[in-house]
């Protein structure tokens, strides 16, 4: 195994680098979504490749590492995995990416375990989200209060939009959460890893477009009722806020930090159908 650390370069802070070395650290996340033994892996942001080598000595068939920074590419391509086959380096924008293309020839759902990048991690995961049946397990290291986001439940002031989608298509959990003295260079805030363990077919939303509009005007004016809070985007299909809300057996005086998945989705619905 190559090691992690050969290559002694800067974090690029534009890039929202912040590192990790430190063994059982990157152990635990290479494992926080399950066995990776025999699994294709997504890494995106690898950097110097600490938990890319940590998911090769747990038994990963094949790393697919996204990275945007030349030099760690460059690295990664002399390790002898890569030469073996079961490292694959993608130089470029993991935000830009053609996901589903790339693991075209899967056979099984494809992970993802990353330290994300900072700067792009919230968009990222919706992406993914939203990505068809290729998309497996998810372990993603974000600031904590992003993870608190996605794992949120009812009436949790983390509660919103990111929540809502993210449970339309799996259980989520916080694995585990880190200082900032845990990384090189130290962020200023607290990282957790959020899992996403995905939800069974027939128990996923489909309509996860218009469930991410609905919750994001739900959200939009938090400490509004839902019939203020609605009322624009529910003029968009010629719908009144409160008689939305009766239909689907909400009260319109309630706030949307206090509606379940399953209200959203009935509120969903009943949009669609308008």
């Amino acid at each position: 195994m190559s090691d992690p650390q050969i290559l002694n370069a800067r974090a690029n802070k534009s890039l929202g680098q912040h590192f990790l070395f430190d063994p059982d650290i990157l152990n635990r996340t290479a494992l926080s979504a399950g066995p990776v033994e025999g699994r294709t892996v997504i890494e995106v942001g690898p950097g110097p490749g600490g938990l890319t080598a940590a998911l090769l000595r747990n038994g990963a068939e094949k790393v697919i590492a996204v990275e945007m920074d030349s030099r760690f590419a460059e690295n990664l391509r002399g390790w002898k995995e890569h030469k073996q086959g079961r490292l694959s380096v993608v130089e470029g924008d993991g935000l830009a990416l053609d996901y589903e293309a790339l693991v075209a020839d899967e056979k099984q759902p494809v992970k993802i375990i990353a330290n994300l990048p900072y700067n792009v991690g919230t968009p990222m995961l919706v992406n993914w989200i939203k990505a068809g049946s290729w998309r497996g397990e998810m372990g993603l290291m974000f600031q904590h209060e992003v993870a608190a986001r996605v794992c949120a439940q009812p009436g949790d002031k983390h509660y919103g939009r990111l929540a809502v989608l993210s449970q339309a298509v799996a259980n989520t959990h916080i694995a585990f959460t880190l200082p900032p003295g845990a990384f090189k260079p130290p962020p200023k805030v607290d990282s957790s890893v959020a899992v996403l363990m995905p939800l069974e077919e027939d128990k996923k939303y489909p309509h996860l477009s218009t469930l991410e509009k609905v919750s994001a005007a739900a959200f939009g004016q938090r400490r509004k009722m839902l019939r203020a809070s609605l009322k624009s985007f529910a003029k968009t299909k010629g719908l009144n806020a409160s008689e939305w809300l009766e239909n689907c057996d909400i009260d319109p005086t309630r706030r949307a930090e206090t509606l379940t998945q399953l209200e959203f989705r009935a509120l969903t619905d009943r949009y669609l159908s308008a």
